[in-house]
């Protein structure tokens, strides 16, 4: 029965494919296609993983004492049971066979298939067993995890949207379905099969989101209870335009859909001729549009749409999921040097690591945070707190400035004292690389303004930084205290709020007015709708995901930017801003 989940439209375009549920604990499971030779060895590596397990079960059973209670030893011969059971082995074994997953991909989609025979169990003890599944499967994935069977990674040979049939089981696109997926996970899908996904939660600026825009795929977030309704392998579309899933779709819907994403792919492919156009608005203002990366191979994807530069390196990423192995200083290098040199020539903006909030180094570190980890130790506050892996991170950025123009970025400051503070390990490591005869070179010093307080501040700002970049995602969070994570309190999230607009328009006319440049490097940088009234406001500078980049550049050269200044002035003393916006 066809069904439609609605939430909350992240990243455009239609995603037909069949759906792959990843429970959230083990969303770092590998998921990719072996060659029909493999899968005798892949079967092998599972019954050798499972085998594993069973034995470290059967030590455990051996190694209880008298004492023990009793329930420990019923525990371990459930879990025996279970591992031993033929419908786990037999629909694991299917999943290699007819769909070439691999043996992780396997267990997994299985696990969830008999997860939801339990769920739907009438006895109470029997839907609780459903614990003792998740945990044996946790067991042989980690042993899986600790093997090092050679792989070859392919990707699935898709076939034109019409062709495809409700009864195909082999070959067909494939979406990925979790209940929340973090940043960090996210950048693991980047080349991988998936052509979108949908997650229960999330916010539309939340940074889950915001990489998801990265992958450039349909995404829909915040569909509440789609892990639920939504069965391993369904026929979904993901609708990236209008934030809804359709589950079970009849043939008439999927055609449907199926010329939609052809209209989309021949609207991209439009707008690629424009990648070389100078953005030039039509009384003659040039534009700098710019690109925001997380990965320094991200800067390949900045060039072929024709960004002038990247206006937002997103350094954190670097930094996460380490398990509090954090990067030294010559792998930092690394990784900036590889960003500089492949922006060939053109700028890169370097944000030092911005990591709290939605965006936790890792999973333990992130269940131990503050009660509100939005308002706590983050971002420049946790470089400050650490001054040595801050001073890591800088000689890292100032030795890759030796190679290209390279800006450093400093995020969520509010203080004079975090200025102070930023300007003298800037200056210390400096000395430091001059002391160990180490090349840097010179970086043009800017600071986020994301804060309320940093943009009522603004004349502090500019005398000590060169330029500065509006962070709207967060400065719209904290002006109007919502947190852009929470799908619940979502629709409070207003970029088009009086104050919100305020704020932005005092920074950039305030940057003009001291002869130094602003940028936009959140969000709304790269909403079409918004455009227009930014160019109305000033602003000359903006940096988005590259895949924005070809849209707001042809709405850049449909406007006059002097004739927009009595539209935006119009907008910015509006008791209701969106309502100008639609006309």
């Amino acid at each position: 029965m066809t069904f439609s989940i609605h939430g909350l439209a992240v990243a455009r375009g239609i995603a037909i494919g069949r759906a792959v549920l990843v429970a959230s604990s083990r969303v770092d499971v590998a998921h990719y296609f072996i060659q029909p030779d493999q899968v005798g060895a892949e079967i092998d590596r599972l019954r050798q993983a499972r085998d594993a397990v069973i034995e470290e079960l059967t030590r455990l059973q051996h190694e209880l004492t008298a004492e023990a209670p009793p329930e420990l030893g019923a525990l371990l011969d459930v879990h025996l049971m279970l591992l031993e059971d033929e419908t786990l082995a037999t629909g694991v074994k299917h999943w290699i066979e007819t769909r070439l997953y691999n043996a992780e991909w396997a267990l997994s989609s299985q696990m969830e298939v008999i997860g939801r025979q339990f769920d739907e169990m009438e006895d109470a003890y029997l839907r609780e067993r459903k614990s003792d599944l998740e945990q044996v499967t946790e067991r042989v994935l980690h042993f899986l995890k600790g093997g090092n069977s050679p792989v070859v990674r392919i990707k699935p040979q898709t076939r034109p949207q019409q062709e495809l049939q409700l009864g195909d089981t082999l070959d067909v696109p494939l979406v990925l379905v979790a209940h929340d997926v973090s940043p960090a996970d996210m950048l693991q899908f980047k080349q991988s099969v998936f052509t979108g996904f949908v997650t229960d939660v999330g916010g539309k600026t939340s940074h889950t989101a915001i990489v998801a825009r990265s992958l450039d795929i349909p995404a829909v977030v915040g569909a509440r209870s789609a892990s639920q309704l939504i069965r391993q392998d369904d026929w979904i579309i993901i609708d990236g335009d209008a934030g809804v899933v359709i589950v079970d779709p009849s043939p008439i819907i999927l055609a449907e859909y199926g010329f939609k994403q052809r209209q989309g792919d021949l609207e991209r492919e439009r707008l690629t001729r424009l990648r070389h156009t100078p953005s030039v608005t039509l009384d003659g203002q040039k534009i700098e549009l710019l690109a925001n990366i997380e990965m320094p191979e991200d800067a390949s994807a900045a060039l072929l749409v024709g960004a002038v530069g990247v206006g937002l390196f997103r350094s954190e990423f670097l930094f996460m999921g380490r398990q509090g192995n954090l990067p030294d200083e010559e792998e930092q290098y690394q990784q900036y040097r590889l960003a500089v040199e492949g922006m060939k020539g053109l700028p890169v903006t370097i944000r030092t690591v911005d990591v709290g909030a939605d965006k936790p180094l890792d999973e333990a570190r992130h269940d131990a945070a503050h009660l509100n980890p939005a308002l706590g130790l983050r971002a420049i506050r946790w470089s400050l707190a650490d001054p040595e892996m801050f001073l890591t991170q800088l000689r890292a950025i100032l030795r890759a400035a030796a190679l290209g123009k390279v800006n450093l970025l400093v995020p969520m400051l509010a203080h004079a004292s975090e200025i102070h503070q930023t300007l003298a390990l800037v200056k210390q490591a400096q000395l430091d690389l001059d002391a160990r005869g180490v090349a840097h070179g010179p970086v043009q010093l800017g600071a986020m303004i994301e804060i309320p307080a940093a943009a009522l501040s603004l004349k502090l700002f500019l005398k000590h930084f060169d330029y500065l970049s509006i962070g709207t995602n967060d400065l719209i969070q904290y002006t109007l205290a919502i947190d852009r994570a929470d799908e619940s309190v979502a629709h409070l999230y207003d970029p088009l709020h009086p104050a919100v607009l305020r704020l932005v328009a005092d920074t950039i006319a305030e940057g003009a007015a001291q002869g130094k440049s602003v940028s936009v490097c959140g969000e709304m940088a790269g909403d079409v709708s918004m455009t227009r009234l930014l160019l109305g406001m000033g602003l000359k500078s903006f940096s988005m995901h590259p895949s924005q980049v070809l849209q707001v550049k042809q709405q850049i050269l449909r406007s006059d930017a002097a004739k927009l200044k009595a539209f935006a002035q119009q907008v910015l003393e509006s008791d209701d801003p969106s309502s100008l916006m639609t006309n």
